[in-house]
């Protein structure tokens, strides 16, 4: 067995929410002890550079690209996951020697994998100068460059914790700005992809109508109705009838107009497609998952969840199985650092479509 080692994760992914902070000791393959963690919520004016940076990456054409905002936007958010984790350290008393590699994911501004680019704007090279570790960053890079999809990466890690669920076959679903499934089977095969929105619209729906780009608790989506006929227009795109592997980038579906609706009803409406397409998901895996465990910040939206277990059997939340849904992901991120450093596979056919196993990540030295 491969020696452990610790490792912290930084992930902002494709939400606006803020960034999550991870401790884990790990060999990459199967010991997985996990620690301390801690989120650090992006102010308003965060989170306008970032909207700024999501629009400008529109018009990118490489993954170097970063032309208008999107240096600047850059800059200030590897000095953000720098100050997060030092933040963290001083908290849990720990010192940044102590970790011996951090896995960086940074933000997710644009995801085109059919055009073999995808962006997460995040300087590696400056947070390991800045911190003195370590870093692994730009993991999705490499799959999509070889014709994988790049997404999900963090499959190999819900495998790694299945170790401790009994049921099989099982589904892992993350609903952050995406919504994404992994599948393990009994012989611990995978298959994973991306189901459909998560979060991303619901936020965006409820900033633009409200100013606070959030349905607290689902709340103004259980006092609306169902538009039917903007739900089926959302859920007939031939995204849906594709088999997976399959990604999706965070304004995927934001061209269908909703402005015709009241704040309650288009919030109850995007709820109902996260939910609808979540449990389509069904028809896209090789076996009905006995049991589904949810994690990411969706999970704490009462109407995404009260419709899953109208639709799914056996629905639980992440801390039902003892995991924590809200820094998994930075979890999986710190994990996949020391399999990058190790040359083990981030991703696999069954997860991103990529034709074989295949490593990733670039490692940026102190």
């Amino acid at each position: 067995m491969s020696k452990t080692m610790r490792t912290m994760g930084l992930m902002s992914g494709t939400s606006l929410d803020g960034i999550d902070v991870a401790l884990i000791e790990t060999d990459g393959d199967d010991v997985v002890r996990r620690g301390a963690s801690r989120t650090f919520a992006y102010s308003e004016e965060q989170r306008q550079l970032l909207r700024r940076a999501l629009e400008e990456a529109k018009l990118a054409v490489s993954r170097d690209d970063r032309h208008g905002v999107l240096g600047e936007a850059e800059d200030s958010l590897t000095r953000w996951h720098a100050d997060a984790a030092r933040n963290f350290a001083k908290e849990e008393a720990l010192e940044m020697d102590d970790v011996g590699v951090i896995g960086f994911h940074g933000q997710t501004v644009i995801h085109r994998p059919e055009k073999r680019l995808t962006m997460q704007l995040g300087d590696g090279k400056t947070l390991a100068r800045e911190l003195g570790v370590r870093v692994v960053y730009d993991m999705r890079a490499a799959d999509v460059a070889a014709g994988g999809q790049g997404a999900p990466l963090v499959p190999v890690y819900h495998r790694a914790l299945a170790k401790a669920v009994t049921h099989r076959p099982l589904a892992f679903v993350n609903i952050g700005g995406v919504a994404n499934i992994t599948w393990i089977g009994s012989d611990g095969d995978l298959a994973a992809f991306d189901t459909g929105p998560g979060n991303a619209l619901i936020d965006d729906w409820m900033k633009r109508k409200t100013g606070v780009a959030r349905d607290e608790g689902g709340r103004s989506a259980a006092k609306g109705r169902i538009d039917e006929g903007i739900a089926a227009q959302f859920l007939g795109d031939s995204y849906f009838e594709e088999r997976g592997p399959k990604s999706l980038d965070r304004n995927t579906f934001a061209g269908i107009a909703l402005d015709s609706l009241s704040v309650e009803d288009g919030a109850a409406t995007l709820t109902a497609v996260t939910v609808r397409a979540i449990a389509m998901a069904r028809e896209n895996v090789p076996e009905d998952p006995q049991a589904w465990i949810f994690c990411g910040g969706g999970r704490h939206n009462s109407a995404i969840m009260a419709g899953l277990e109208q639709l799914l059997p056996r629905v639980m939340k992440a801390e039902a199985c003892g995991f924590n849904g809200d820094s998994m992901e930075a979890e999986a991120w710190a994990y996949l650092a020391v399999r990058s450093l190790r040359g083990l596979p981030l991703s696999y056919p069954g997860t991103t479509g990529v034709p074989q196993p295949i490593a990733g990540g670039v490692i940026a030295e102190p």
